[in-house]
């Protein structure tokens, strides 16, 4: 966790306010970033549905649409951060929702054969994610502390996405 830099600090703003522009409704993970304690957890679970939902497209058509995604949450989570005034608040959940997409790619259908029930896959990219977005590794601070703006805010968790990924894909090859 990220205690004591200025996000965290930052007051929550009021749930009428993101749910009513898109910028925020966006940002915020259509609600999820109001979570009074651990907004980035809630976020992350905010997207396990909506990876069971995308799990049944094409491969190929998953990664295009995960990249728009990111784009999207740049532009969105930078707008809404100039408009709070606080880069990267902690209620900008937008990045961690890209960021497990990222990191259940491996678990897509056809992507490997692997031991266990789905959940169980599920529940370790889960982790797995939280641990990369929290412990932030080389290079995921310097990401986080050296850009700015929406990108800034999309491409630590992005990283960190790609590096669960790598665990999960890993670990699903070995089984």
């Amino acid at each position: 966790m990220n205690l004591g830099r200025p996000q965290d600090r930052a007051p929550r703003p009021p749930a009428n306010l993101v749910l009513s522009t898109p910028e925020h409704l966006i940002a915020f993970g259509f609600g999820a970033g109001l979570a009074p304690w651990a907004p980035g957890t809630a976020g992350t679970l905010a997207a396990v549905p909506l990876w069971v939902v995308l799990s049944w497209i094409p491969w190929p058509a998953y990664l295009m649409l995960v990249a728009a995604l990111f784009g999207v949450g740049v532009f969105f989570c930078g707008r809404s951060a100039r408009l709070l005034g606080v880069h990267d608040h902690s209620g900008i959940v937008f990045d961690e929702i890209v960021g497990f997409l990222v990191a259940a790619a491996p678990l897509l259908p056809g992507q490997s054969v692997a031991a266990g029930p789905l959940w169980a896959w599920l529940l370790a990219a889960f982790v797995a994610f939280r641990f990369f977005d929290i412990v932030k590794p080389p290079p995921i601070r310097q990401l986080d502390r050296s850009l700015h703006g929406g990108l800034g805010i999309m491409l630590d968790d992005f990283v960190a996405g790609i590096y669960a990924g790598a665990v999960i894909g890993i670990a699903r090859w070995i089984m």
